[in-house]
């Protein structure tokens, strides 16, 4: 199985036990949180070996991150502690139907304080692929600085890239420098995962072709396009095709859908899919997503994805 490298900010998550304004909750679940963090854990649980760069705080969150990340064999050589900043949290609603509101605790966290320093000691030898998101570069010059690097040495090494926008407007100055610098990233890696909200905000297109075609001008040679319930487009190497979404019993919680999504099209573009089966298994992983509480905990073993794919019932 391949070996995978990703950077990003986990947060301890507090899920509500009951519906309604997150004012009026007093009970929460606690999970952890993160896009890099979902899609670590299920590159991992399809087995491959992932290590996950991070700065955390020395406090009891940073801790229990970094142990939920090994309980999931996720390599954490690369995770650092400042004994004088803070893990970032979230709050996150219980909807019935729809996006759940989400509160975060994430400014001056301890991850928005890495930088170049973070990834000086990074052995590449044996890493077939990096997994970016707009996420980190949203979070601090430093942050950006770093992920223009960890770019730059993946090129010269060869290493292939996969992005997934993930654009978070609430943490960035104003939109037009978020799609300035969110495209520039984008533009440098091969495999590019934008929601069509996403694609419309980055590139002034509503049209999948023509968002499809601002990446390939610049480059980037695969282009999967989530469109939620509906599914994908996808545009690859002269190939241009629709995938349908699979059919979900109940929605749970989206957070995390996208992610998923990533996890089936990565993990099967490095597994030598077709490009069509890869996207197939990424609306699967998206679906089964959906309907768990937490961010990550729906995603499936290798089994559990090849039985969902194959019809069975869903054992949550």
């Amino acid at each position: 199985m391949s070996r995978i490298i990703t950077v990003g900010e986990p947060m301890a998550l507090f899920v509500a036990e009951q519906e309604g304004p997150l004012e009026n909750v007093n009970r929460f679940d606690r999970f952890v949180a993160g896009a890099e963090v979902n899609f670590s854990i299920g590159m991992s649980r399809l087995g491959h070996q992932v290590t996950y760069i991070t700065q955390l705080g020395s406090d009891p969150f940073g801790k229990n991150i970094e142990k939920f990340l090994q309980m999931n064999a996720i390599d954490t050589s690369y995770v650092t502690y400042d004994p004088h900043l803070l893990t970032g949290m979230q709050w996150k609603q219980k909807v019935a139907s729809g996006d759940p509101e989400v509160f975060s605790a994430r400014k001056n966290s301890a991850a928005s304080h890495m930088d170049l320093e973070t990834i000086k000691n990074i052995n590449w030898d044996g890493f077939d692929h990096i997994h970016l998101t707009g996420i980190p570069p949203a979070l601090s010059a430093g942050c950006r600085e770093m992920v223009y690097e960890l770019m730059k040495e993946a090129r010269a090494r060869g290493v292939q890239i996969s992005y997934d926008p993930n654009l978070r407007p609430g943490l960035w100055a104003d939109k037009q420098e978020m799609a300035q610098v969110i495209n520039d990233l984008a533009c440098r890696a091969d495999i590019v995962l934008p929601g069509i909200e996403e694609g419309k905000l980055l590139t002034g297109s509503e049209e999948v072709q023509e968002i499809a075609a601002y990446y390939h001008a610049a480059g980037v040679k695969t282009v999967v396009i989530k469109l939620g319930a509906k599914g994908a487009f996808t545009s690859s190497e002269g190939k241009q095709f629709n995938t349908e979404g699979f059919p979900v019993e109940k929605v749970v919680d989206t957070v995390g859908a996208g992610d998923g999504f990533a996890v089936g099209v990565v993990s099967g573009i490095l597994e030598g899919l077709p490009i069509e089966e890869a996207v197939k298994r990424g609306a699967a992983i998206g679906a089964l997503a959906v309907m768990s509480p937490g961010d990550n905990d729906g995603l499936p073993d290798r089994e559990g994805l090849e039985g969902y794919m194959k019809g069975s019932k869903v054992e949550l």
